[in-house]
């Protein structure tokens, strides 16, 4: 969902969503589908993939799994959806996944509030066996050289750094560490960085996981003068993933010029897949889940709000 335009009381209009620069470049066919459209906010279902990576063995794949659990961020992210009748002021999508998916359908409801310069959103998940899934949303918010985002990420338990590495030159982060501010991170380097101020003044791609988050977060952009906030329920997504994508990939489509930030509310271990996230990992060993229980017998519903205003303290 992108681009989204917020009108401000004082009538500014603002544009906190991340549209991907390649979104016309010929050479984007190649891509799959989850890169090619790339912008804005979308429901991952199952949240990462089952790809073969390098890890300590405390984050062994020995959940169960499925054929098309390596799509990046699920069936979903990578089709076109279909709408469906929805009432004046709202947008509503369908997607039917493979007959041979656990998942059946994905139903999703776009809301813009009448009263106030937000979103409102809703996820229904319908599956065609019990099954266990790692579930995220996925928001990803722009971010241009020169900006000044501040991150005001709201309580939660403690973060964690991905448990390898995300890109190769490119991890700023000390791999697979358990550390207790945000403000504060370890580094490859030695020392800690302010993961809340943004962009960052290196070539990064990488990740932090907040477990036991609050539901909400805010993203102060201070040169612009405006605040977004994200707010979820925790009791579905009780982590949020940063994505941090500061020029640090050099391949196409990224080109070493891909300026963005996912916020990320999610029940999932890192991006991992379903492999690792409905096993035992150093997540839910913590005591916060990283898959979601499904029943064919009982849709799972799950609702979020992307709100702006001009308040940036």
């Amino acid at each position: 969902m992108g681009p989204a335009t917020f009108v401000l009381p004082d009538g500014r209009q603002v544009s906190p969503l991340h549209i991907a620069s390649w979104g016309t470049d010929p050479g984007r066919a190649g891509l799959p589908g989850v890169l090619r459209e790339l912008r804005g906010e979308w429901p991952c279902v199952p949240f990462g993939t089952d790809a073969i990576r390098d890890l300590p063995s405390a984050w062994t794949p020995s959940g169960p799994t499925f054929a098309g659990a390596d799509v990046p961020h699920g069936f979903g992210s990578n089709h076109h959806w279909r709408y469906a009748d929805a009432p004046e002021g709202s947008v509503e999508m369908v997607l039917d996944y493979p007959e041979d998916h656990p998942v059946q359908r994905l139903h999703r409801r776009i809301v813009a509030d009448p009263a106030a310069p937000a979103l409102d959103f809703e996820l229904e998940i319908q599956v065609r066996q019990a099954c266990r899934l790692p579930i995220g949303l996925h928001p990803t918010f722009r971010l241009q050289p020169g900006d000044d985002l501040h991150l005001e990420p709201g309580s939660y338990d403690h973060v964690r750094t991905f448990p390898g590495t995300v890109e190769a030159g490119a991890s700023l982060f000390l791999p697979d560490e358990r550390f207790d501010r945000l403000d504060r991170a370890p580094t490859r380097s030695g020392g800690t960085l302010d993961a809340t101020r943004l962009p960052l003044d290196q070539d990064v791609e990488d990740l932090l996981q907040l477990v036991g988050t609050g539901g909400h977060v805010g993203l102060h952009f201070g040169r612009e003068g405006y605040v977004a906030r994200l707010s979820w329920q925790p009791e579905h997504f009780p982590s949020l993933l940063f994505w941090f994508s500061n020029r640090g990939r050099a391949a196409f489509p990224w080109n070493g010029k891909h300026l963005a930030l996912g916020v990320e509310p999610i029940c999932s271990a890192f991006d991992l897949g379903p492999a690792i996230s409905t096993a035992s990992n150093p997540i839910a060993e913590s005591g916060f889940p990283t898959a979601i229980e499904l029943d064919p017998s009982s849709p799972f519903i799950t609702r979020y709000r992307l709100e702006v205003s001009s308040r940036t303290t």
